[in-house]
């Protein structure tokens, strides 16, 4: 579980852009392979500890992992009074 205030932040950006991503139509192995990047990315950059990289690192794969991320809303029907 994430704790620290700007890895959440970045968990949340990334886990959004997978969303979208993911409704444009790109498949899980360019969703990981766009993960990878930009993990890489914050690991150069030295934004944040190691260790808090490892641990945001771990969250967004289990998030790739449930499908249920990823589903479609499905449209409330209107009740009329």
């Amino acid at each position: 579980m994430l704790q620290d205030a700007q890895s959440i932040r970045y968990y949340q950006k990334l886990t959004d852009t997978l969303v979208d991503f993911r409704h444009r139509g790109y498949r899980f192995d360019e969703l990981k392979m766009y993960c990878e990047g930009y993990l890489a990315s914050l690991r150069y950059s030295n934004v944040l500890e190691s260790h808090l990289i490892n641990r945001l690192e771990a969250e967004v794969f289990r998030f790739l992992q449930d499908p249920s991320n990823f589903e479609l809303p499905l449209p409330q029907p209107e009740t009329e009074y």
